[in-house]
């Protein structure tokens, strides 16, 4: 994945095949959409310098009354006419990560903002390589994050509010989840099966989050 990116960042060329009113009624949609399934979007953006369609990071956008914690989505990955990344299983999607520090929480701001760094990092690779690549519920990746770092390790799940579909408009689209595991996890998952790790976390409470302060299952 990091060979790719790396050929591709610089290539991207601004794509204004869609008007602005185009792009502000399909922004308000998704909105609508995305609030229905995660509660009310936090009225600060985490917006990048450069944009994420010629080449950037994505926007954060953040959702504080989904979880005990913080969600966070993106909204730059579905175009207006629905197309976006390859289609997988839950068709094309926008992606979502979870933290159990809070938005807003002064006492906890550093940690939250460590966090949201982190993951605008994770979603902004996964995001760009999205659209090259099918990505599926219960898979594992390896992204790089950091420089000469070692690379963090994903699970992918689709993320579900029970009885509510993710829609923009009339389209019913899919929310990918990326959730950061220890390396003994994704490895264990891909020995075993996702599925076994996912229902671990579950139990001891650990999904669908990424944070790393805690212990292993696996």
């Amino acid at each position: 994945m990091l060979d790719w990116l790396k050929r591709q960042l610089g290539k991207k060329e601004p794509q204004r095949r869609f008007g602005d009113d185009e792009w502000e009624r399909h922004y308000e949609l998704k909105k609508r959409g995305l609030e229905k399934v995660l509660g009310e979007m936090y009225e600060l953006v985490g917006h990048a310098i450069i944009p994420f369609q010629i080449g950037g990071a994505v926007d954060m956008y953040y959702f504080p009354n989904c979880v005990d914690g913080t969600g966070f989505a993106t909204m730059e990955l579905i175009e207006p006419d629905g197309s976006g990344p390859r289609p997988s299983r839950i068709g094309t999607y926008e992606l979502v990560a979870f933290t159990k520090h809070r938005i807003g929480d002064k006492a906890d701001k550093d940690a939250f903002e460590q966090m949201a760094r982190r993951m605008c990092g994770i979603l902004t690779t996964v995001g760009h390589y999205a659209h090259e690549a099918k990505l599926t519920p219960r898979e594992t990746a390896e992204v790089p994050v950091d420089g000469d770092k070692p690379h963090c390790c994903l699970m992918f799940d689709e993320y579900r509010k029970p009885g509510v579909d993710f829609m923009i408009g009339s389209r019913k689209h899919g929310l990918l989840l990326v959730m950061e595991v220890f390396r003994s996890e994704m490895e264990y998952a891909m020995n075993n099966g996702t599925q076994i790790v996912l229902d671990k976390l579950k139990e001891r409470g650990y999904y669908p989050y990424s944070d790393l302060d805690r212990e292993p299952v696996f």
